[in-house]
């Protein structure tokens, strides 16, 4: 595999909170074309690690690098070319007075000629299903339709790597789900890396690897299966379990028998079928 994102020893603190550090000696590679999350409760340091991956926030010490470049000066706005991220509240991020004057306003930015411009908007809103709303203010869409403008909007930009800091929390469950199913879409289209810092342990069962911060450390690391099969070491983590583990847990609190092996829903559904609706 062929590493994107390398952090080598990365501390960070910030300047009101000289005592605690928000990340702590952080080491982790991301290679290219994987779907990482990033989970931990709330001020585990997720978000911070997030921006310091394009030179939003630079670490105290360590290294970073991205596309073999190193994090510097120099580099910085090379890296934030490649890099798009995608924040929590799709609202912060509108500039356009329409859809499709929004999904531009980045190329604008980077001076990319009208001509090829306007064919990039097209594909993009194509891609995140919303080309019919290219003349609406964006304003008036529902939640899950802003974050969809906001990703046509990177991915019209053509990064390698797209990061999305909780960029589904204020979504309801339908929102949420349209959402990550497009994204799986763009991903494989483009064959882009995906880092997802979340809080939704149903959003980071989609990942390939997923790592769990707790005050600034990286303390676990594995596959959705491998994290989620913790059971109730998981929760001891400030972290919840996937709806289908707390579904096997609640049935086998009922003296059912259920699998030991990780199950997604879809997996749980076959389970299901199989063991009870299709007898």
């Amino acid at each position: 595999m062929e590493p994107i994102i390398n952090l080598e020893n990365i501390t960070f603190r910030y300047q009101d909170n000289e005592t605690s550090a928000a990340l702590k000696e952080i080491s982790l590679t991301v290679n290219k074309g994987e779907w990482v999350a990033i989970i931990g409760h709330n001020g585990s340091g997720k978000s911070t690690l997030a921006k310091t991956i394009n030179g939003l926030l630079l670490p105290e010490t360590g290294q970073i690098s991205v596309g073999q470049l190193d994090l510097n000066e120099e580099n910085v706005w090379a890296i934030r070319k490649m890099v798009g991220m995608v924040f929590q509240n799709p609202d912060n991020q509108f500039v356009g007075a329409t859809v499709e004057d929004d999904v531009a306003f980045g190329m604008e930015n980077q001076g990319i000629p009208r001509e090829e411009m306007v064919p990039r908007v097209k594909e993009a809103l194509e891609q995140v299903k919303l080309t019919d709303f290219a003349a609406k203010e964006p304003a008036r869409l529902s939640g899950g339709q802003k974050q969809r403008v906001a990703i046509a909007g990177v991915v019209a930009l053509r990064p390698d790597i797209i990061i999305l800091d909780e960029a589904t929390s204020m979504l309801d469950p339908e929102g949420r789900q349209e959402v990550i199913s497009i994204l799986k879409e763009i991903k494989e289209k483009y064959q882009l890396t995906v880092l997802s810092i979340t809080h939704d342990i149903d959003e980071a069962a989609n990942a390939n690897r997923i790592l769990v911060l707790r005050e600034g450390e990286l303390v676990d690391e594995g596959t959705p299966a491998q994290i989620f099969s913790e059971g109730p070491s998981l929760v001891e983590k400030g972290l919840d379990l996937p709806f289908p583990e707390r579904l096997k847990q609640a049935l086998k609190d009922r003296g059912v028998t259920v699998p030991d092996k990780y199950l997604s829903e879809e997996g749980m559904v076959d389970w299901l079928w199989t063991s009870f609706l299709n007898k």
